[in-house]
C-alpha cells in the first residue's frame, strides 16, 4: 500500500490458479468518491454517488447507494487524489458499459476516459470548470488568475 490507499501488487484480488482472474491489467485497490450517471441515448437516465473499490487501465469497480442495471451506458467522475500543479483539483471523467453488477457493486469496461480540472471549495469560476460539464483546461484557468491579480 501507498499513500493513496493503493497496492500495486494486487493484480488478481486474491484469486489465483486456472479457475481465478484472468484480466490482463493490474488492478490498484483504491477508495475514491465518484458520481455517476447512467445515459441511454445521450439522455440522462438517473444519478447518483458511490466509491470506487479498484481501478485498471481498462475498468472500474465501485459501490454504489442502490444497484446499478449491467449492460447499461455510464459516466462516472471521481475525485483525484493529486493536484494539478499542485494547485488545481482534478477529477477523472470515464465513459463505460456496466460488465456486471451484484447488489450495490458494479463494474464497468472503459472506453474512454480523461482528466479534467475540478471547482474547488470556494471557487467562484462560472460555467468554465469541469463540474459545469466543460473540460476547462488549466492552462486557461491558470492565465485567468493571474490576469485577474493584475487588475
Amino acid at each position: 500500500m501507498n499513500a493513496f490507499g493503493i497496492d500495486p501488487d494486487n493484480q488478481s484480488g486474491g484469486k489465483e490458479g486456472i479457475a481465478g482472474d484472468r484480466r490482463s491489467d493490474r488492478r490498484y485497490d483504491i477508495t475514491l468518491e465518484l458520481r455517476w450517471k447512467l445515459i441511454r441515448r445521450r439522455r440522462v437516465l438517473d444519478t447518483g454517488t458511490g466509491t470506487t473499490l479498484d481501478l485498471s487501465s481498462g475498468g472500474i469497480l465501485f459501490e454504489s447507494e442502490r444497484q446499478l442495471p449491467a449492460g447499461g451506458s455510464i459516466e462516472l467522475s471521481i475525485s483525484w487524489p493529486v493536484l494539478l500543479h499542485n494547485v488545481a483539483p482534478l477529477q477523472l471523467v470515464v465513459i463505460g458499459r456496466v460488465v456486471r453488477a451484484s447488489g450495490r457493486r458494479a463494474a464497468i469496461r472503459m472506453m474512454q476516459h480523461e482528466f479534467r480540472t475540478q471547482k474547488a471549495a470556494g471557487d467562484n469560476r462560472s460555467a468554465m470548470t469541469a463540474e459545469a460539464g466543460s473540460s476547462s483546461s488549466f492552462s486557461r484557468t491558470n492565465r485567468r488568475n493571474k490576469l485577474n491579480k493584475l487588475q
